[in-house]
């Protein structure tokens, strides 16, 4: 097989890229090693900024995001019984954030890329990448391929045989555990790491919302943060140990912990439903220097991970392919290489600043197991900043719609 740019991973940053590089008139084969029921049905959050919205709708997949998302204006951070809210819009000049599930995004790109003909090869396992230094890399990879998530293993269906995809460019869209990362020579690979010792045990409920708006707390007991995913799906979190077994968290205990954590002095309640889905969720940050080697480009997990609290994680993702995307459109339009040579250093600047606002957003929310009261009454002082000054809430607001492209790459907006 041959093709211009071998995508590897076809979640959100794998099929934003083969969009984006589609409407350029750019070929792509991505390999994705789930089916694509698995990656479809698999729930995941999607607290999109103001520009993934803007650039999905311009580039034409973003018809149903706006039918079925909810456009959030406003946050509210919650300490000492109390609510604040930080009015984003206003204080941005009129940006939001789009609450819209990360598999919904990728269910919308998988229809747009394949009712144009796109190449998405779904449980194939990229087995290696060779050649990088080349003007032809090659990705090899094997098709039949089934995660073991208890495992922590790749099966496959069969003998099936090595194939390879011989292409101009390689994309590592292939998260944390993928081939792409550990492909580029250790001597020049850089990884900073920081592992945070609590984790979030989320739940999925079927029930009305409790709010409009996302609540962000800070309790004496730790974290909780109450999400939506739809009118009917809510997603609730509290800090727990990452080590903790959900076994050992009953429904009862769960809402009696959730119920003590959001409880406000003006009688707010927490509505309560069917709990269909548990799970527990570490914390860790990290990055990868440099985020590409010959003609290798790593993006979205592959590259960086966040904690949640600051809502990054798919939009970093989002914001590496478009300067991606606009590299590898001027490549292939004029034979230049400045936009490529620069894309690691074009990323890292955003990405750093994305690390610097989920680490304080962390920071700010949640207890560590070696805070004392002190640190906790610094962090409630932290809060009360925050929410009593409109420079602090700006600062929180600019970040959390989303820098514009420009202000952290140099790469205007525009898709």
């Amino acid at each position: 097989m041959h093709t211009q740019v071998g995508i590897v991973g076809g979640g959100p940053a794998g099929m934003a890229l083969s969009h984006l590089l589609h409407l350029q008139g750019i070929d792509s084969v991505v390999l994705e090693l789930r089916s694509r029921e698995d990656v479809e049905t698999a729930v995941r959050a999607g607290v999109l900024e103001n520009g993934t919205a803007e650039l999905l709708r311009e580039t034409g997949v973003g018809e149903r995001m706006d039918r079925e998302g909810a456009v959030h204006h406003g946050i509210e951070l919650r300490f000492g019984g109390r609510g604040h809210r930080i009015d984003m819009t206003e204080l941005t000049g009129g940006r939001t954030i789009t609450v819209y599930g990360q598999h919904e995004v990728v269910k919308d790109l998988y229809r747009t890329r394949l009712e144009a003909g796109g190449q998405i090869v779904f449980e194939a396992a990229a087995i290696g990448l060779r050649d990088l230094d080349t003007s032809t890399p090659k990705i090899r990879f094997r098709r039949g391929a089934e995660l073991d998530l208890d495992a922590g293993a790749i099966r496959f269906h069969g003998d099936t045989e090595e194939e390879e995809l011989t292409c101009d460019f390689v994309a590592g869209c292939d998260g944390f555990f993928g081939v792409s990362r550990p492909s580029m020579p250790a001597d020049i690979r850089r990884e900073y790491v920081r592992t945070y010792p609590f984790g979030w045990f989320g739940i999925l409920v079927e029930g009305p919302p409790s709010s409009e708006e996302l609540i962000y707390t800070l309790h004496e007991r730790g974290f909780s943060l109450v999400s939506t995913r739809s009118p009917e799906i809510q997603r609730l979190y509290f800090q727990c140990d990452p080590n903790d077994d959900v076994a050992n968290w009953p429904d009862d205990r769960i809402w009696e912990e959730l119920q003590t954590r959001l409880a406000t002095q003006d009688g707010w309640t927490l509505q309560e439903g069917n709990i269909f889905q548990k799970d527990i969720v570490g914390m860790r940050s990290f990055v990868t220097e440099p985020m590409q080697h010959g003609r290798l480009f790593l993006a979205g997990d592959a590259a960086h991970i966040v904690p949640p609290t600051g809502a990054k994680g798919m939009n970093l993702a989002i914001a590496d392919i478009r300067v991606l995307s606009r590299a590898l459109t001027e490549f292939y339009s004029t034979g230049q290489t400045g936009l490529l040579d620069a894309y690691s250093e074009t990323c890292l600047r955003r990405v750093w600043n994305a690390q610097r606002f989920s680490w304080w957003m962390t920071s700010m929310l949640h207890r560590f197991h070696d805070g004392d009261d002190y640190q906790y009454r610094l962090q409630q002082a932290e809060l009360d900043y925050v929410t009593s000054s409109r420079a602090a809430a700006t600062s929180l607001a600019e970040n959390y719609v989303g820098l514009p492209m420009e202000a952290t790459t140099g790469v205007p907006a525009a898709g």
